[in-house]
């Protein structure tokens, strides 16, 4: 029997909020956490760049990105799938 292991990678969701780099987009992740001190709810956000071979996501798509081995300096992460595509203006 062999069972899936899970990954144990960690994936996020996030919009494009550049790709204007060859293979490279940045992805804004944000997140609500409490306050330690005062309770009150408190919008977070981190950006990551992640790799995307084909150039295939733009400014405004929301997509998911997974942990991975350093590719460059600053690019951990390697986007994985398109979760919504941009409205268009």
């Amino acid at each position: 029997m062999t069972e899936a292991k899970p990954s144990l990678k960690r994936t996020l969701i996030g919009k494009v909020v550049s790709d204007k780099r060859a293979k490279t987009v940045t992805v804004l992740v944000e997140r609500r956490v409490k306050h330690e001190l005062y309770g009150k709810i408190v919008a977070k956000s981190s950006k990551y760049h992640a790799h995307d071979e084909n150039n295939e996501y733009h400014m405004g798509d929301v997509i998911e990105i997974t942990e991975s081995r350093p590719l460059s300096k600053t690019k951990n992460w390697v986007a994985t799938r398109l979760v919504q595509k941009a409205a268009l203006v």
